[in-house]
């Protein structure tokens, strides 16, 4: 990660590691409001503009650091980045466009248990009974929250969205545990992948969207926020924590990124508060618990 030690190659710590990527799940708590914040432009346009800023951002830094080298990697390293990135984004839209978005949303975050699930595939890697039940704790506490905000939605039946949101699910779970087996390659090329991943949304965006600008300073100071940190400088730590960290307990603790986005909702006056939002807490809290043991 540009800016700290551990991004350049030697790796940092695992309890360091775990910790930078739960600061990601943090930053990504505050992409809905964010987004709320920025207007009307549609996902590619959003998508293309936000990682423009993060792989802008990056870039000096590597730039600052005499590191820009770090960007001279293979391409299935560019193809597992920019892949990632941008299908993911991609999917999850889609499925939000042609899906209910709390349904789609509940789907879209089995990634989390995906991660705890797929990481016994990984060499030296040991999957417990703890992780599983510590995962299904904090996937029952999601589900509450996200199945009681949309009681009234009926039953859609619409299937194709829903498989966008699996698709979703599973590509951001497969990216971040293969990037495990690329830990050697430093946390600097994520600005790479940003770039690439907005070039490539700015293509379907002037393919598929009309355009659509902010017309107030607010507006373009959420754009920026965005672009620095859920879509930016987030990516850069969820690479050190996925390559470096505990990255079962990654799994786990990711089911706080959505409750903690409904929180920051709530305290913006976009929604409200109730009891599935406290039990939804105090599931993924257990949950992690489980996982995380004595550590």
């Amino acid at each position: 990660m540009p800016g700290l030690r551990c991004g350049t190659g030697q790796g940092c710590g695992s309890l360091t590691a775990t910790f930078l990527g739960f600061l990601a799940i943090l930053l990504w708590s505050a992409f809905a409001v964010l987004t709320v914040v920025s207007g009307t432009m549609p996902p590619f346009q959003l998508t293309a503009v936000t990682f423009a800023v993060g792989g802008t951002a990056g870039l000096v830094l590597l730039a600052l650091r005499g590191e820009i080298g770090v960007l001279r990697q293979n391409w299935r390293v560019w193809a597992l980045g920019t892949g990632g990135l941008f299908c993911y984004h991609t999917l999850y839209f889609g499925a939000l466009r042609s899906a209910p978005p709390a349904e789609a949303g509940l789907v879209n975050y089995l990634w989390p248990l995906l991660i705890v699930l797929f990481s016994a595939l990984l060499p030296g890697e040991r999957l417990t009974g703890r992780h599983v039940a510590g995962a299904l704790v904090g996937f029952v506490g999601l589900a509450v929250l996200f199945l009681a905000g949309d009681r009234a939605g009926g039953a859609h039946g619409l299937f194709p969205g829903y498989g966008l949101a699996l698709g979703a699910a599973f590509v951001w779970s497969g990216y971040s545990v293969l990037s495990r087996r690329f830990r050697h390659v430093p946390s600097g090329v994520v600005a790479g992948f940003c770039v690439a991943t907005s070039v490539l949304a700015g293509v379907a965006h002037l393919a598929f969207e009309t355009t659509v600008w902010p017309d107030a300073a607010l507006q373009w100071g959420a754009l920026a926020l965005i672009g620095l940190g859920p879509v930016g400088f987030a990516f850069f730590l969820w690479d050190q924590g996925v390559k470096h960290g505990d990255i079962r307990l990654l799994g786990v603790l990711s089911y706080a990124a959505p409750v903690l986005s409904t929180a920051w909702l709530v305290l913006a006056g976009r929604a409200q508060a109730g009891w599935p939002l406290a039990l939804a807490c105090a599931m993924i809290v257990c949950g992690g618990m489980i996982a995380a043991g004595r550590r």
